[in-house]
């Protein structure tokens, strides 16, 4: 699902968030997760790796109590300004990993994009710790957008003649039997068990100039030597702008799992 990025990428990832280069996730997703989860009105949340805040937010707005945990400084900060109007929201600048565990204290633990960062065998066990007996862990999946099979047909020619390496046709498909792996490893830990889970697909049409600056934020392309980045832009644009019309289609895959902490014979 990608790799770390140094800090000041990690900042413009989440200045992309905000300008709407990177999709939100959609309200509905959201609001048809907690229905189900059937969180109480004033449910306290422990959310893990909030990023800028971005689904936080969301939750904030409904009444709930959260306290959030991000390792990064510049996320943090941008997560305490989009926060700033809610304050039972509690940003807490440390890793999972180095949170002092509350345990039995939370009626839900929420990973948005997040829960993958961690290793397994930290993640389940402390997450479900944190919980209170019968409460759920929601994960939500806001997954890149990518081309549909007809457009990257149109673009495969590019990456061939740039960069080869990148020349797949990653379809949401493949995006789904990802999140599929990460949600069973959760489930095969044996500290949880599945209760539902749903999925939302969106088309979304960027024009050249955000298409392409959507790609910068992906750590594929990061890591590209900025020669071959530029090669490979200039290459796509040309064709998005002659054979596209100057806009591209994207699909836009985004779920959610909703399990229960299992809960130990006595």
């Amino acid at each position: 699902m990608g790799t770390k990025l140094p800090n000041g990428l990690l900042l413009t990832v989440a200045l992309f968030y905000e300008i709407g280069i990177r999709p939100r996730y959609p309200v509905d997703l959201i609001q048809r997760a907690i229905e189900l989860a059937q969180l109480p009105p004033k449910a306290k949340i422990l959310e893990i790796g909030c990023g800028p805040g971005i689904a936080t937010v969301e939750f904030a707005r409904r009444g709930f109590s959260m306290v959030c945990v991000e390792p990064s400084l510049e996320m943090c900060q941008f997560a305490q300004q989009n926060c700033a109007e809610y304050p039972n929201v509690d940003i807490q600048n440390t890793s999972f990993e180095e949170w002092d565990l509350q345990t039995d204290s939370f009626d839900a633990v929420l990973a948005a994009t997040s829960f993958h960062w961690i290793p397994p065998e930290i993640a389940c066990p402390k997450a479900a710790d944190a919980l209170r007996d019968n409460c759920p862990l929601i994960l939500l999946w806001n997954v890149v957008p990518s081309p549909r099979y007809e457009v990257f047909q149109v673009l495969k020619e590019v990456y061939q003649n740039f960069v080869p390496s990148l020349a797949k046709d990653e379809r949401i498909e493949q995006d789904k039997l990802n999140l599929q792996a990460i949600n069973q490893t959760v489930i095969d830990s044996g500290r949880f068990q599945k209760l539902i889970s749903d999925e939302f697909v969106y088309n979304i049409t960027y024009n050249t100039d955000d298409y392409l600056m959507l790609l910068s934020t992906l750590s594929p392309y990061i890591a590209l030597e900025p020669e071959a980045r530029n090669a490979l832009f200039a290459g796509l644009r040309a064709k998005i702008e002659q054979e596209l019309g100057g806009a591209i289609t994207l699909e836009h895959l985004c779920t959610f799992e909703i399990m229960e902490k299992t809960v130990e014979d006595e």
